[in-house]
């Protein structure tokens, strides 16, 4: 069975099996069917990789349909730019890099459209509702301890853009430190670093809410 082409399913609707751990051997031929063209290893690739680009959209998303979009735009961009990809990193590497770099600015975007909508209300200009509180509609929201985990997932998403990636790859999508690394562009002294800022800031936030619970 295979996946449609080009519409994207998400790993609840999709019936295509993500493979999940590829050898760089098998991506280096994906990479080079897919520089010659062929449709085939695009529907490889999507199966292969849909199922981390979303959950990586998801995990700094927290918006399902809105992570959904952005996977799309992933696969859209890599079936667009793959001529020119030269391999300086590995295909999950990109695959990462460009899932955190769009969910960010979609995040920003929205970011800036509720604050122009805030203001615009706080100005007189109508009366009616201009946007609804967001859906955090994660996987971890169905385990016990709702409010907590919404209180936690609240916070992540306060961490600074650098910090909150490197903590969700790292405790989401459990990638190595080499590999947040390559992703952001960095060192890995750096990400140890991004990372020991973060549980900080996260525990200075979280343990007196926790305290009693």
């Amino acid at each position: 069975m295979t996946c449609a082409i080009p519409l994207f399913s998400t790993p609840e609707s999709s019936a295509c099996a993500e493979v999940v751990a590829p050898v760089i051997d098998a991506d280096a031929e994906l990479i080079e069917q897919l520089q010659s063209g062929s449709e085939v290893a695009f529907r490889t690739l999507v199966d292969r990789y849909q199922n981390r680009v979303y959950r990586t959209a998801l995990s700094l998303l927290r918006n399902a349909e809105e992570a959904e979009d952005v996977a799309q735009e992933v696969f859209v961009e890599v079936y667009q730019t793959i001529g020119r990809f030269r391999g300086e990193a590995a295909l999950s590497t990109w695959l990462y890099r460009l899932a955190t770099s769009r969910a960010l600015k979609n995040r920003r975007r929205a970011q800036a459209k509720k604050r122009f909508a805030f203001f615009t209300s706080l100005l007189g200009f109508g009366n009616e509702v201009l946007h609804e509180p967001p859906d955090h509609a994660h996987p971890l929201t169905l385990l016990e301890g709702r409010q907590q985990l919404q209180l936690l997932m609240a916070h992540i998403a306060r961490l600074p853009d650098q910090q909150q990636v490197a903590f969700t790859l790292r405790h989401e999508q459990e990638l190595s430190y080499e590999e947040i690394a390559a992703v952001l562009g960095t060192t890995v002294a750096a990400v140890e670093s991004l990372l020991f800022r973060a549980r900080q800031t996260l525990r200075k936030h979280i343990q007196p809410s926790f305290r009693h619970v």
